[in-house]
C-alpha cells in the first residue's frame, strides 16, 4: 500500500518535471537561433579597447596568445594589453617582456602583490580596470586563443548594442580523446544556455575567458564589492550586477569571429578543480534567475536518475523509462547540436549521448560537492 501511494504521487512528479525540462529546452534553443550576428565593424576612433590577462605560470600559453593580439584587425593603436601576472614562479614575466619589446601592440606587464587574497582573478581584474586607458574592457585568460577577427568583432556589438556588458562564445581546442570532446559537448551547453538567456532577457551564465563591459559600468556598479570574498565568479557575478543596474545592457555576441578556444583539461584534479570552483557560486547569487536555475537544472537532473533506479529496482517498466529519457535526451540533442555547429565542432556531436549519460550524475555530484567551499586554483588552496 505505501510502496504503491509513494509512486502514484512520485512517478507523476517525474514526469511533470521532465516535460518541464523538454519545453524548457525548447525555448533555450528558440532564443539560440533568434540571436544575430553584429555585423561588419564600422571604424570608430572612440572605442578604446583594454584586453586584461589575469596570469599565472603561463609561460607554455601567453607567447601563443599575445601573437594572436598583435594579427588583430582591429586598429593596433585603439587597443592595449595589461598582462596581470599573479607571482608566476615561471618563466612568464620574461616571456611577456621580450614579446613587448617587439610587438605592434602596447603591451603593459603588471606585476601584483604576494598577499594572499581569496580571489586571485578579481584582485587581479580590479588592479587592471584602475589602470586600463580603455573605455571597453575586454577580459580573457592566458592559456585561450583568440581569432584575428575577435576585437572587431567585439567593437562592431558594442558600436550596434551599445551594450554595458558583452559575453562571448569560448569552446575547448584540439579534441583528442573521448574526455575531450565529453568536456566540449558539457562546455557548449553553458556556452549555448548563457547566450540564450541572455537573449531572453534573463543574464544567468557568461565566462570571464570572453567578456566584455564597458569601465565606467564596472565602476558604476562597484566591481567586484561583495563578491570579493568568494573565489569564483569574477564574471557571472558582475554580469548580474550590470543587469540590475542596466536591464537592457547584456548582450550575447554570436559571432564565429569571437570564439574563444582554450584546452580542455587532460588531468582529473584540474577538471575536479574548475568544476568544483564552478558550482561553489550558486548559493552566493543575489540575482533569483541563476538561482532559480541552478536549483532547477539540478532537480531536472536528480528526476531522471531517481527514474533510471525506480526501473532498476522493477518499480517501473522499461516504456515509462524510456519515455522520461527521450523526453529529456531529444530536445538537449537538438540544442546542443545547434550550438556545437555555431562553435565549429561537429565532430563534437557524436558524443552528445554519451554526455547525456554521464550528466545527471556528474550535476549531482558537483551540486554536492560545492557544499564544501576548499578548493585549488594555480597551485593555490583557495576558500
Amino acid at each position: 500500500m505505501t510502496q504503491h501511494y509513494l509512486l502514484s504521487w512520485l512517478i507523476p512528479l517525474l514526469w511533470l518535471v521532465i516535460l518541464s525540462y523538454a519545453v524548457f529546452t525548447f525555448i533555450l534553443t528558440f532564443f539560440w537561433n533568434r540571436i544575430k550576428p553584429s555585423g561588419i565593424f564600422k571604424f570608430d576612433k572612440r572605442i578604446f579597447i583594454s584586453v586584461i590577462i589575469p596570469v599565472r605560470n603561463e609561460a607554455d600559453n601567453i607567447g601563443l596568445l599575445l601573437n594572436d593580439l598583435d594579427k588583430q584587425h582591429f586598429p593596433h593603436e585603439q587597443f592595449e594589453v595589461l598582462i596581470m601576472d599573479d607571482n608566476s614562479t615561471d618563466r612568464t614575466a620574461a616571456i611577456v617582456q621580450a614579446l613587448a619589446a617587439n610587438s605592434q601592440v602596447n603591451l603593459h606587464l603588471i606585476a601584483l602583490p604576494g598577499t594572499a587574497t581569496t580571489s586571485p582573478k578579481k584582485r587581479a581584474i580590479e588592479t587592471a580596470v584602475a589602470r586600463a586607458k580603455g573605455n571597453l574592457i575586454v577580459t580573457t585568460d592566458g592559456d585561450c586563443r583568440v581569432e584575428s577577427g575577435w576585437l572587431q568583432s567585439i567593437a562592431a556589438c558594442y558600436a550596434a548594442t551599445n551594450a554595458k556588458l558583452i559575453s562571448a562564445p569560448v569552446t575547448f581546442a584540439d579534441e583528442k580523446s573521448v574526455t575531450d570532446h565529453l568536456q566540449t559537448v558539457e562546455f557548449a551547453s553553458l556556452i549555448g544556455s548563457g547566450g540564450s538567456a541572455i537573449g531572453a532577457g534573463y543574464p544567468s551564465l557568461c565566462n570571464g575567458a570572453n567578456l566584455a563591459y564597458e569601465k565606467s559600468a564596472f565602476i558604476e556598479v562597484g566591481g567586484f564589492e561583495g563578491v570579493r570574498h568568494i573565489a569564483s565568479g569574477d564574471d557571472e557575478f558582475l554580469m548580474h550586477k550590470i543587469a540590475d543596474r542596466y536591464p537592457d545592457g547584456v548582450h550575447f555576441l554570436k559571432d564565429a569571429r569571437a570564439i574563444v578556444t582554450t584546452k580542455a583539461h587532460d588531468n582529473w584534479q584540474a577538471f575536479f578543480g574548475q568544476r568544483k570552483r564552478w558550482a561553489s557560486k550558486w548559493k552566493h547569487y543575489q540575482s533569483k534567475t541563476p538561482l532559480f536555475l541552478a536549483i532547477y537544472i539540478f532537480t531536472c537532473n536528480l528526476s531522471l536518475i531517481i527514474s533510471g533506479l525506480l526501473y532498476a529496482v522493477g518499480l517501473v517498466d522499461g516504456y515509462v523509462f524510456l519515455s522520461l529519457l527521450s523526453a529529456k535526451c531529444l530536445p538537449e540533442w537538438l540544442f546542443l547540436g545547434s550550438v556545437l555547429s555555431f562553435l565549429k565542432k561537429p565532430g563534437s556531436i557524436p558524443y552528445i549521448p554519451i554526455t547525456q549519460i554521464i550528466y545527471p550524475f556528474y550535476v549531482c555530484f558537483f551540486g554536492l560537492a560545492a557544499q564544501n567551499p576548499a578548493y585549488e586554483w594555480k597551485g593555490r588552496k583557495l576558500v
